[in-house]
């Protein structure tokens, strides 16, 4: 049994590469629902449909999010009535959050939701929200609090970050099964995404980094900082404006009272190896930069020997 703690788009490409070496009936994804937004009167949540979508083989691979081959004539049409035109939401991809939406006014769960569109769409893995109740990621800029989504999306990302806060995080629980998943599996990998507004933001709900602490889980991260910046999205930003390290060794460091183990990149070794183990994390070096099937595979075989 292995649980994987995961955001969105550097979490889904490295699972591509897990499924090949583990079973899907092994694994269990907890994944990241600070991102989540209400838009368009739809709930929408970024992270789960990207790993969905991209373990079901259907996600647009060039971009990383969204349906290969969607059409946007609803998102055009709203546009065209003067609707919010920042967040770009395919057809498909409004039909699963239509199918979202309507079964949580129905009084299902934010779990229940996802095990439905991850059954229909064929995995056998369980993918699991990493809560059922609402929690906001927003991130301080010097206008005020906004949206992640709309920090990263709307505004691309270009403020300096001031802070970052979970909103409602104190009143959230972990979805049900996800505390005993970390419990009883025999590894937890923490996948190579934003250690702050993904990780970062599992890490923070009520006894989930205590139970990462107590687990007799071997657990392993894979560095999502190669060579002083993030692979994709705008990590730098979010670590040094909260004053961390924007260094494989800051990353760690965030981890370290739960970790036993990194996968950082080859080109990071010589300068963050040591200063990492100080930590008493154990260190292995290699190609961290996931470009096809055959470096997704590699990297989590890397992951697994770790």
């Amino acid at each position: 049994m292995i649980t994987v703690l995961a955001g969105g788009v550097g979490a889904a490409r490295f699972l591509t590469g897990l499924v090949q070496l583990v079973k899907q009936e092994d694994l269990t994804v907890v994944v990241n629902t600070g991102d989540d937004l209400d838009l368009f009167g739809l709930h929408i949540s970024p992270d789960i449909d990207i790993v969905t979508y991209t373990l079901a083989g259907i996600v647009n691979d060039e971009k990383g999010w969204g349906i290969r081959g969607d059409t946007f004539n609803c998102l055009n049409m709203l546009k065209l009535f003067g609707e919010a035109d920042w967040f770009n939401l395919g057809d498909q991809d409004f039909a699963t959050s239509i199918l979202r939406t309507n079964m949580l006014k129905n009084g299902a769960t934010l779990s229940q939701v996802t095990a439905k569109v991850s059954h229909d769409l064929g995995l056998r893995l369980k993918i699991l929200p990493m809560t059922d109740d609402k929690v906001a990621t927003y991130v301080q800029i010097s206008e005020g609090f906004v949206h992640f989504e709309e920090y990263m999306v709307k505004r691309a990302a270009k403020d300096p970050v001031l802070g970052v806060k979970y909103v409602n995080v104190d009143m959230a629980r972990p979805a049900k099964g996800v505390i005993n998943a970390i419990l009883s599996s025999e590894r937890v990998i923490i996948c190579p995404s934003n250690p702050i507004v993904s990780i970062g933001t599992i890490l923070s709900l009520k006894g989930v980094r205590e139970a990462l602490r107590k687990t007799c889980a071997k657990k392993v991260a894979v560095s999502p900082i190669v060579a002083g910046a993030p692979v994709k999205g705008p990590a730098d930003k979010l670590l040094s404006g909260l004053g961390v390290e924007v260094s494989a060794f800051g990353v760690a460091k965030l981890y370290a009272d739960f970790l036993d183990g990194i996968i950082i990149d080859s080109v990071d070794a010589v300068v963050e190896k040591s200063r990492i183990e100080a930590l008493g994390v154990k260190v292995v070096a290699g190609n961290t930069l996931m470009k096809d099937l055959a470096t997704k595979v590699a990297l989590a075989k890397m992951t697994l020997e770790l």
